[in-house]
């Protein structure tokens, strides 16, 4: 046999491990040798011994090694931890979340075909519903969130697919997971959640029903602003008509970002304990600061949707939104002002960050875009990160203290 070609990995156990043992042990029937740390197969194609098994390689749905465009050794790590997360019988790796969602999306319709989103998603996920699409030949209807009659409306008895993601970026309205699949699968119509907002640490969509859960797992699964990757979790039917259309568009995740993935889920626990405690504390603290109008976190009792956030999620993950007084400028200068937070996009990784998100979004969206996204000229958005927390509320402090403060005249 070729040890460079590992045999498919076992079933799960029948007294499935608890998350954080997943984590570290959820890819030891891919392993083979000594190895106590998974190498990095940095080969983009692979050896036969034999030309009997030069075919079998060829043929196969899913390899974990003949081509890395068609899979690799430590993706199929990944894969097998991640499915165990999200509780569905494969998971499938790509270079980014955007080419999870649409290499997941291009699948799965055809010209001809309706499919329902919500009115508010990730910016570029929005896009390609909006504006890509549209243009093959799909037929793409909206419906708000928040209110499942605005989802019925929105069906069609050609309806193939239902598009929701929940939190949703940035406002953190929240999607009842269960209710959407429950009226979808009464229709026939498959089901697909952008559940990278939440981690399938803090939510698991699919035991709520959801077909197919995808993930930018550049954010949380990674953990440390260092690799791009997208995930898509589903059955094993779905993943490998999934996997045909991913061979041909080609949005392969390089094997060191699947290695430096793998190695950030190892501590994906630790992490999100620290990063739920640190938001939650955090959210609540700046809903009494003087200086900030509103804060939206789906774990403050404040938030409209708490209790739905309360019963389909263990946690609330990483994204504070909030309102500074005194509009754009004074926002401007409370960002200006962050000296541990630091400004950059992104979220989910052991570093604070955070965004004026009018201005980070000005150059692609109009003003009406930005308005209908639930997008103010004093909005920011902050990933919380695993520092101290009473270092963050100094920072945070300091910063608010400054973005109210009124310049003299020159």
């Amino acid at each position: 046999m070729n040890p460079s070609r590992p045999e498919a990995p076992e079933a799960a156990p029948d007294a499935p491990w608890r998350e954080q043992t997943l984590l570290l042990h959820g890819d030891a029937a891919c392993g083979h040798g000594a190895d106590v740390v998974s190498p990095i197969h940095y080969s983009a194609t692979f050896r036969a011994e034999t030309a009997e098994q030069f075919s079998e390689m060829a043929t196969t749905v899913r390899p974990a090694a003949f081509y890395t465009r068609h899979g690799n050794p430590v993706n199929k790590r990944v894969e097998a931890i991640l499915a165990g997360l999200e509780g569905t019988e494969s998971a499938l790796l790509t270079g980014s979340g955007m080419g999870a969602i649409c290499t997941t999306i291009l699948a799965l319709l055809k010209a001809g075909d309706h499919v329902v989103a919500q009115q508010r998603h990730y910016m570029s996920t929005s896009k390609l519903f909006a504006e890509v699409l549209t243009r093959y030949g799909v037929q793409v209807s909206f419906f708000d969130q928040t209110d499942l009659d605005s989802l019925r409306a929105a069906l069609r008895p050609d309806t193939k697919l239902i598009m929701v993601e929940t939190p949703v970026n940035p406002s953190l309205s929240i999607t009842d997971l269960a209710a959407v699949a429950d009226i979808a699968r009464a229709r026939g119509i498959l089901t697909v959640a952008d559940n990278t907002f939440a981690s399938p640490l803090n939510q698991r969509p699919h035991d709520l029903g959801i077909d197919i859960v995808v993930h930018s797992a550049t954010k949380y699964l990674g953990g440390h602003h260092d690799l791009m990757a997208g995930a898509i979790c589903c059955s094993d039917a779905l993943a490998e008509t999934i996997w045909k259309m991913h061979v041909t568009l080609g949005a392969v995740l390089s094997p060191m970002d699947a290695w430096l993935l793998l190695r950030g889920l190892r501590t994906l626990s630790l992490r999100m304990e620290r990063i739920n405690a640190n938001a939650l504390a955090l959210a609540q603290w700046l809903e009494a600061r003087p200086e900030v109008e509103r804060v939206f976190y789906p774990g403050l009792e404040s938030h409209p949707q708490h209790a739905l956030a309360a019963r389909q999620m263990r946690g609330f993950g990483a994204v504070v939104a909030y309102s500074i007084k005194g509009g754009y400028a004074a926002t401007q200068r409370f960002v200006t002002g962050l000296k541990l937070a630091t400004q950059a996009v992104s979220l989910g990784g052991v570093e604070t960050l955070a965004v004026h998100t009018a201005s980070m979004w000005a150059s692609s969206m109009t003003e009406a875009d930005m308005q209908a996204a639930g997008i103010e000229p004093n909005f920011v958005r902050m990933s919380v990160g695993v520092e101290h927390v009473d270092d963050l509320k100094a920072d945070l402090a300091q910063a608010l203290e400054r973005s109210q403060a009124v310049r003299e005249p020159a």
